[in-house]
């Protein structure tokens, strides 16, 4: 702990409010919020603490807060600023997906649509469905009960569903509106809970159809009575008042926190999400946070009501999601409440053997490879690697790992501007330059560790243009290979110097995989970049191809071989003129 943050801790209030926490370079990794400042920041700094809150704070450089005047506000600004700044240690969801619905178009010949955006066009929506399998069986089932339009245009004829008893035939035979206003209310009555009472009339027909002798007709009504049955009536656990309903259910153990959200729709538990989490803060104001972006999530469903464990605030809860909020006590709200719970704590405990083995792999090998160079655990590090065949369509390319996992949006390429031949030092100084004058520039994060695939040469290049031209230190390392192009070893220090470690150890494992990843980007970029100046070559000194006519083919066939393979039918097809198409044919010959 710094003289900053002692000084700091020894001013902070007695109120609630919001915390910031940050890194060496500024970047905010941690956002929380406490009902007295004082205390709760402190805590982070006293005491002993498991090993991934150890992490947190070893990582802690500086803070800032924000007073609040109440706990709700502050739990309010906590989500706005975790949105804002997205920081690495808090609560991360698995996704922001849209849930589909059922719509019920209110076109003159209406339509049953699955959709997951929600319009002001008139049209009824039915769901949402969590289970988006659950959307489309439904609406398959509908379809068989009510006859409604399949085709998006009317056609000139009917079609097989029309044959099938599946559609009426607009676009032959005038209906009604009465009788799509009589189909509409059967659907809405359906899918509002009413399938019980679809099915008693549907039983109703087929008793009237075999007393009559039309066992045909009789047996289609039974068909329909079986995908009912099918479909609605598998779930086991239900309520039947029919209410949509959210239930959560929350366990803890190590530092850690599994959430298990079901989805009770029309009585009905169809869905499941999962949630698994290191928490920082009171499980119950780490569950709370966890709620508000659960539902801040673009066109996320609230139901009419949500049930909660007995230990979370549920009047705070319902201020902040707007939603009624119950803790029920007994019968089947509380089984199903309990129930998540119980599915939480099994979920933590299957889980822990893959985390920690994940973390042997990650975390725990950036820590063991920071203690073999001696410098701070390299959390982020950024690897380079150069690719050219003997100079010609030279590129580089740069990937990153962030404890100790990449991180793909963050990948780089490079295209060689400078540099003539096959100079791979130069390549590097470019480089290098180019991307962090950008790093600065832009206010980006710095690497604790930079990885260079190569030797002396091409890491004493990085070095010279780091520190003489760009005033960055930043420590840098090169990767060697064996005979067998295999990573052997890792070269550090000043002089250069075999950092010594064990070739069967996680660290040396994550160097493996680093310098197996820097070179496949490289690689592959190379490919794509000499394919495309291949196909362009070719097509040079063709009286009537320019560039756009070049790109358009490029973008037609994509590679030389099917530029060969084509015929003049498809070159005239791609927007060539038939006699630039002989032209192309011929040169192809050649």
């Amino acid at each position: 702990m710094n003289d900053r943050i002692k000084n700091k801790l020894a001013l902070l209030p007695e109120q609630p409010g919001c915390y910031l926490m940050k890194d060496r370079q500024g970047t905010i990794i941690y956002v929380g919020k406490a009902k007295v400042l004082k205390n709760r920041v402190r805590s982070y700094f006293t005491g002993s603490h498991d090993g991934k809150t150890q992490r947190l704070v070893s990582e802690i450089a500086d803070f800032e807060y924000i007073i609040t005047s109440s706990n709700l506000e502050a739990l309010i600004l906590e989500l706005n600023l975790i949105k804002k700044h997205d920081p690495k240690y808090n609560v991360m969801l698995k996704d922001d997906k849209s849930y589909p619905f059922i719509k019920l178009t209110a076109e003159r010949h209406p339509r049953l649509l699955i959709t997951r955006k929600v319009k002001k066009d008139k049209g009824k929506y039915f769901g949402p469905y969590p289970n988006a399998h659950a959307a489309n069986e439904t609406k398959k089932l509908l379809d068989r009960l009510y006859p409604l339009r399949k085709c998006r245009h009317l056609p000139d004829r009917v079609c097989l569903y029309y044959h099938m008893g599946q559609c009426l035939a607009p676009c032959v035979k005038e209906v009604s509106e009465a009788e799509y206003r009589e189909l509409k209310d059967d659907i809405s009555r359906f899918l509002n809970g009413g399938h019980l009472q679809v099915k008693e009339q549907l039983t109703k027909r087929m008793q009237e159809a075999a007393e009559k002798l039309e066992f045909e007709r009789a047996k289609e009504y039974r068909d329909q009575i079986a995908h009912i049955e099918a479909l609605m009536e598998k779930q086991k656990i239900n309520i039947m008042d029919f209410t949509d309903r959210d239930v959560f259910g929350y366990a803890v153990d190590k530092g850690w926190m599994c959430v298990q959200g079901f989805f009770v729709r029309q009585g009905k538990l169809i869905e499941r999400d999962v949630s698994l989490f290191p928490f920082y803060d009171e499980p119950e104001e780490e569950f709370l946070t966890y709620l508000g972006r659960f539902y801040d999530q673009p066109n996320h469903f609230k139901p009419k009501e949500i049930l909660l464990p007995n230990k979370v605030d549920a009047a705070l809860a319902e201020q902040l999601i707007e939603v009624k909020m119950l803790k029920p006590q007994r019968g089947k709200k509380k089984d199903l409440v309990k129930l998540a719970e119980n599915n939480a704590a099994a979920a933590l405990r299957e889980k822990f053997a893959l985390i920690e083995r994940d973390e042997e792999r990650t975390i725990k090998a950036v820590e063991q490879l920071g203690r073999a160079m001696s410098i701070y655990p390299p959390l982020r590090i950024e690897a380079f690697d150069n690719s050219n065949i003997q100079g010609a369509d030279p590129v580089s390319a740069m990937i990153v790992f962030i404890d100790g996992k990449p991180m793909k949006k963050e990948y780089r390429k490079f295209k060689i501007k400078t540099v003539e031949g096959p100079n791979d030092y130069d390549s590097m100084r470019e480089v290098i330059r180019r991307r962090y004058s950008r790093v600065l520039q832009e206010g980006l994060p710095l690497p604790d560790l930079i990885i260079i695939d190569g030797g002396k040469g091409q890491i004493d290049a990085a070095k010279d243009v780091l520190i003489n031209e760009l005033s960055l230190d930043i420590p840098v390392a090169g990767l060697a290979k064996d005979d067998k192009h295999r990573t052997s070893q890792l070269l550090y220090g000043d002089p250069l110097e075999i950092v010594p470690l064990e070739h069967n150890s996680q660290e040396f494992y994550l160097l493996q995989r680093i310098q197996d990843e820097v070179h496949r980007f490289a690689i592959t970029f190379h490919r794509q970049v000499r394919g495309k100046n291949a196909f362009q070559s070719i097509l040079d000194d063709i009286e009537g191809i320019g560039p756009k006519r070049k790109n358009k083919l490029l973008k037609t066939f994509g590679s030389v071989k099917k530029l060969k393979e084509a015929t003049k039918e498809e070159l005239v097809a791609a927007g060539m003129p038939e006699r630039t198409a002989d032209a192309i044919l011929r040169k192809l010959q050649r």
